[in-house]
């Protein structure tokens, strides 16, 4: 996948801009039309050209420049004026209407594909595999769906449509200029080879001026993020200035390469216009020539060509302009397809089992684990990248087990194992018997209650993040639920009680609070079959672990149940405590049992309790 900060290197890809187009296939009625209107569109531009060479060719001769026309010949001049001024003012109205309906029809289709892209992204980001949001941060992955979506809506609604108009302009531009005089064509034509080669110069400038402008925006959004999202940290340790610092050299960067991009295009145009305007001059001048010592071009015919030559020179510079969309368009493309191609390595299988009674038996056998994608079954045992290293492990229906070692040990990879969040190289992660791997991940996961130490909590009501938005569940069941975990009175005390707003993340919440209602939100899921808790208490103070635990208590009743912990005052209780160490079980047993082999989990005891000690 593409990095935030690198410019796709090529002006254009014809397979991505076919995947691109792929997505127009739906709306053929908008592509139809727009191609008609902009090729009616394009027919009427040189038309008001025609108009204006007829009306003066037979209004203003010399007789009626000097005054010589009788009263009939003037009658007969005004009837011709008014027929040309209502044709033109006609043609205005129908390019009016033709506008109008080409710009709707374009817009509706630009937002029908931004939409069609949009929804494929957030499907495919729905059905990836956790490992790939470990490798893709959250910011990169927000700016596919957004500025990288947008890019290819612009490509089509402006550079494709641009391209397409602009092509019907000059076609229908030196069509008609060939057809009234080649000879004055032919002359006006004398500056594209010019035109040309001066484009392709300042493209090649303003490709990489371009490229360069991506990479530092890049830069700029990424500090950014950082700065926004770690602003406790920024303002706790008093990095303001030296982040302002930092800020502002990327910052000047982006300046630098903005401004480079700018003298560019002040270059460009006015050169496109220069050369505009030396074509217009020799049209006079050639014209001119001729119209005096009476030969062949009319006054009308010089004024006409004058003003297509004009007119001629801007679709021209637009398909120049076409280029920065195409360029933008093909680096979000590649990085959108980039998404959409991941492959998703967590999914069912097409024979996958549903549970139909739910027991509870959790069995991992012999499973060797890691988090790195390049690890395989034939890895060597004694790489350093395995996580898990022969792990068995039976947890019969309605045992509670806790899984207690040092941070790094593999604790929560069991549980997302059994939660199928990963697969594992070796072994077999079993469910009831069944493999994981050959059940129906929605049908596994919605047995399994997560409570995790860091909370998330979505933007709405209190009650929408405890139902998760499910119309199925009561409110009766709701309170009933808080009420079980003791969180029902203080939901009560807050200003709207069920109906009160969540900030962001629970940001007006404690920590305590938001652990009580994520298990408010595990008890209405299920009733929990399996209920698979993460260091669920480790961040909450001591009156509230103990109402937390006596909760707890009660929920795993007749519920199998694995708990991870650091506090082991918090897991005494347990039917049986699984030691592990550096991806190994090293002991197991029940509290008691423990302590009395007097080996690790007895030293990770007396440590915690003397570090208690010292605290007091």
């Amino acid at each position: 996948m593409t990095q935030p900060d690198e410019a796709f290197q090529k002006a254009f890809d014809a397979q991505l801009t076919r995947r691109v187009l792929g997505y127009l296939k739906p709306y053929l009625f908008y592509v139809g039309a727009g191609l008609l209107l902009a090729l009616l569109i394009a027919l009427a531009q040189p038309t008001f050209g025609l108009i204006q060479r007829y009306a003066i060719d037979h209004s203003f001769g010399p007789k009626a420049l000097t005054g010589g026309l009788n009263v009939a010949a003037r009658e007969q001049l005004f009837h011709v004026l008014l027929i040309a001024a209502l044709s033109y003012l006609g043609l205005k109205i129908v390019e009016f209407l033709l506008r109008y309906a080409f710009t709707m029809s374009i817009n509706i289709l630009g937002q029908r594909v931004l939409y069609d892209i949009r929804a494929d992204i957030f499907t495919k980001l729905q059905r990836l595999q956790l490992s790939y949001f470990d490798a893709n941060p959250v910011g990169r992955l927000i700016t596919r769906v957004t500025s990288d979506v947008d890019a290819i809506n612009q490509f089509i609604t402006a550079g494709l449509v641009s391209l397409i108009q602009s092509t019907f302009l000059i076609l229908a531009y030196v069509g008609i200029m060939l057809s009234i005089s080649w000879q004055l064509a032919l002359v006006s034509f004398a500056v594209l080879p010019i035109l040309y080669f001066a484009t392709n110069y300042f493209r090649a400038r303003l490709r990489e001026a371009f490229r360069n402008t991506r990479i530092q925006q890049a830069i700029v959004n990424t500090k950014l993020n950082e700065n926004i999202t770690g602003m406790i940290t920024v303002q706790l340790f008093g990095r303001e200035n030296r982040n302002g610092v930092d800020f502002d050299r990327s910052n000047r960067r982006l300046l630098t390469a903005n401004l480079r991009s700018v003298s560019w295009f002040s270059l460009f145009q006015p050169t496109v216009s220069i050369l505009g305007s030396v074509a217009s001059a020799l049209v006079i001048w050639y014209a001119g020539r001729d119209i005096l010592v009476g030969v062949g071009i009319t006054l009308g015919t010089l004024i006409a060509f004058n003003t297509w030559v004009t007119q001629l020179f801007q679709p021209i510079q637009d398909l120049a302009d076409v280029f920065n969309n195409l360029q933008a368009a093909m680096a979000s493309s590649e990085r959108i397809f980039g998404v959409l191609d991941s492959p998703v390595t967590i999914q069912d299988k097409p024979d996958a089992r549903r549970l139909e009674q739910f027991q509870g038996r959790v069995d991992l056998e012999k499973v060797w684990f890691s988090y790195d994608d390049s690890v395989t079954a034939e890895t060597p045992d004694t790489d350093d990248r395995w996580t898990l290293r022969g792990i068995d492990l039976h947890i019969a229906p309605g045992e509670s087990v806790a899984l207690v070692g040092a941070t790094g040990a593999g604790k929560t990879s069991i549980t997302s194992l059994v939660s199928r969040f990963y697969d594992v190289q070796r072994g077999a992660v079993k469910v009831d018997g069944h493999d994981v791997r050959d059940l129906a991940q929605y049908d596994l996961r919605r047995h399994i209650g997560v409570v995790l130490q860091d909370v998330f909590l979505f933007a709405g009501t209190i009650e929408s993040n405890l139902t998760l938005g499910s119309a199925d569940i009561s409110h009766d069941r709701v309170v009933q639920a808080c009420k079980y975990v003791g969180v029902h009175e203080f939901i009560l005390g807050l200003p709207d009680g069920y109906n009160t707003e969540v900030r962001e993340r629970g940001a007006t919440l404690s920590t305590g609070q938001k652990q009580l209602l994520a298990f408010a939100r595990a008890l209405i899921q299920n009733p929990d079959i399996l209920l698979v808790l993460d260091e669920a208490t480790a961040s909450v103070d001591t009156e509230t672990e103990e109402h937390i635990q006596e909760a707890l208590a009660k929920v795993m009743h007749g519920r199998t149940s694995i708990i991870i912990a650091h506090r082991l005052s918090t897991i005494e209780h347990c039917d049986r405590i699984i030691v592990m160490r550096r991806g190994r079980v090293v002991e197991e047993g029940s509290h008691r049992e423990l302590l009395n082999k007097n080996g690790y989990y007895a030293r990770l005891h007396s440590l915690q309790y003397a570090q208690a000690d010292a605290a007091d």
